[in-house]
């Protein structure tokens, strides 16, 4: 079993509220070799001191990235300021981190290594034919012990070892994995305080590495643990039908179909479905250990897994996954006839603003060879230009959120004497001549692909979803939401359901009739 604090830099559960002492925090002092007989071996102790210089340096930077949170929730109004340095600091954290997975993989390997080369080092003793183990010979580590040593075949027993080892390994992940969403979450407020949207799609760029990171250390954990898993019940399971233990194997398969259930009830509500399963086996696989334990009466083992259990029972891995808001940075207007000139030559039409995200309508008032003095549009204001692919001057009005605020703005225009005003809108940055374009009845849906089944939160989110919208199933792994009358409205559910779901593809798609 592994002896260690499983989890992370303080959780915002609150659980732990400091970096965890955990697997790694010892070696930031004096490290020690962690297996014995590899003292003399430099290159791995010079890893050793790598890595715990490299942890010193990564907390010095945590704390710092603490005590500017604490300045942020003071100082609300430098937030924006107080968020970008944090980012900074984030940047050389996440850096380290990767430099330190790197090394840590490197000392797991030469752990492994020796272990295996090892395996067969200690002199012969004559291995239990009961499930009494003798004092001398009983030890703290469990699977060190002789009835596991002498009670397996080799091979079995060679690959329980190096699942022990690969242990290390599975809660580096999860360390990473916490951490990650710790820094997730400051671009969250970070990406809430932007300014304007380029430093708000900065972020969200940011923000999309750090979710990535964190798919891919899941997919690590997944075969880690699996792997871990099968190979520590498989070989628990043998002892025990080895040594008649009926008993316990019953109660074994109860507490594992409990646990799928509970892995099951969990799917979708978590930051991530994998590390709720690594923590939901680990915690069976704890108390399996414990009962294999007792059952050989090796007091010293069992007591040092009850600690384990004790510590996985104080950590919440039920937090939520980070979920980026999408902001819209469009400044709507409507349209006005102004007596009084807005615009001269001091303060000319401004050039129209691009939206990299969100849905604007506007009026095309006309389009010229060349620029056009303001007085050319009888007053109307707000006016904004932009010159096309062809070099034409477009000018436009206005500046509407749906589709019927854009109708009456261009019977406003018509009124106002504009022979030919037309709809125009952007849609996440591309542009389409609504009033040119063969007239058709738009709505849109939301497609889920990759998706075998749908959780139990994903059903519920669309069931409150308003307008009426309706789930099916369009074949394997694919479902269709909606129908939905406004983009904006599907886009806002395809956002939701992505919090839920990260592994399957869920976007907007627009239904034309």
């Amino acid at each position: 079993m592994v002896e260690v604090n499983p989890i992370c830099r303080g959780l915002r559960s609150g659980v732990l509220a400091a970096v965890a002492a955990g697997l790694f925090g010892a070696f930031a002092q004096s490290p020690e070799a962690r297996i014995a007989g590899l003292e003399n071996n430099e290159e791995y102790m010079s890893l050793l001191r790598e890595d715990a210089q490299l942890q010193l340096r990564e907390d010095s930077i945590v704390g710092a990235v603490e005590r500017l949170r604490v300045v942020l929730r003071e100082d609300p109004e430098q937030r924006s300021q107080h968020a970008r340095r944090i980012m900074e600091l984030e940047e050389r954290i996440f850096a380290l981190r990767g430099e330190k997975g790197r090394l840590v993989d490197r000392i797991n390997t030469i752990e492994q290594d020796w272990v295996l080369a090892n395996l067969n080092a200690a002199p012969p003793t004559a291995g239990p034919t009961t499930a009494e183990v003798p004092e001398s010979l009983k030890v703290r580590s469990l699977i060190d012990n002789v009835c596991f040593r002498e009670g397996l075949p080799e091979n079995d027993y060679a690959a329980l070892r190096r699942a022990q080892r690969l242990e290390l390994r599975a809660v580096e992940c999860v360390n990473r994995f916490f951490a990650n969403r710790e820094t997730a979450l400051d671009l969250v407020a970070a990406y809430a305080a932007a300014p304007n949207e380029a430093e708000a799609l900065e972020i969200a760029a940011r923000f999309e590495a750090v979710e990535g990171a964190n798919d891919t250390l899941a997919d690590s954990l997944a075969g880690i643990w699996n792997y871990v898993y099968d190979n520590k019940t498989y070989a628990f399971d043998y002892l025990m039908e080895k040594y008649g233990a009926e008993v316990l194997l019953r109660s074994e398969e109860e507490r594992r179909i409990e646990t799928a259930r509970a892995v099951e009830a969990l799917r979708g509500r978590t930051a991530s479905d994998v590390v709720a399963d690594y923590f939901l086996r680990k915690e069976a696989t704890v108390g399996y250990e414990t009962a294999v334990a007792e059952f050989f009466g090796l007091d010293a083992a069992r007591d040092s897994l009850r600690g384990v259990a004790k510590q996985l029972a104080q950590i919440d891995f039920r937090v939520p996954r980070p979920v980026l808001e999408e902001r819209s940075f469009i400044e709507y207007d409507s349209i006005e006839i102004v007596r009084t000139p807005r615009y001269t030559y001091q303060n000319p039409i401004p050039e129209c603003r691009m939206y990299a995200h969100g849905t604007v309508y506007r009026i095309l008032l006309g389009t010229f060879n060349t620029k056009r003095a303001a007085s050319t549009f009888r007053g109307a204001v707000p006016l904004c230009y932009r010159v096309d692919e062809e070099g034409k001057w477009c000018y436009y009005a206005g500046a509407f959120a749906t589709r019927a605020e854009a109708e009456a703005g261009q019977q406003q225009m018509k009124r106002a004497g504009f022979l030919r005003p037309e709809i125009v809108v952007w849609t996440d940055g591309e542009y389409r001549n609504i009033t040119r374009e063969p007239e058709s009845v738009r709505s849109y849906r939301v497609e889920i692909v990759g998706a075998e089944q749908l959780s139990e939160a994903m059903k519920e989110l669309i069931g409150s979803l308003e307008g009426g919208v309706e789930l099916s199933r369009a074949g394997d792994g694919r479902y269709v939401v909606g129908p939905f009358a406004e983009r904006e409205a599907a886009d806002a559910a395809v956002s939701a359901l992505e919090a839920l779901d990260r592994s399957s593809e869920i976007k907007t798609v627009e239904i034309a009739e």
